[in-house]
């Protein structure tokens, strides 16, 4: 049941607030692919749903260097956080 709502959810949420608030342009859709892998797995499920959008539409380098680097920072903090 969870997961079903998060399937449904993440979609939507990267859909109608991370693309608009990230600038409704190609780096914006290429970070909500990133977003919705991050939501629904890990890092490289967000860098496999990127370059799926890269192979067929061309390079964002700025969403391939904030995804992983966002990622990494977010992990780091809530390892300190479990580990304190």
């Amino acid at each position: 049941m969870i997961l079903g709502a998060q399937t449904l959810t993440i979609p939507l949420y990267a859909a109608f607030v991370t693309f608009r608030v990230m600038g409704k342009n190609y780096d914006a859709a290429v970070l909500s692919a990133g977003h919705c892998g991050l939501a629904m797995g890990a890092t490289p499920t967000s860098v496999a749903n990127m370059q799926a959008i890269t192979n067929m539409y061309g390079p964002s380098h700025k969403a391939f260097l904030i995804v992983p680097l966002c990622d990494a920072f977010l992990w780091t903090l809530s390892m300190q956080q479990s580990f304190s």
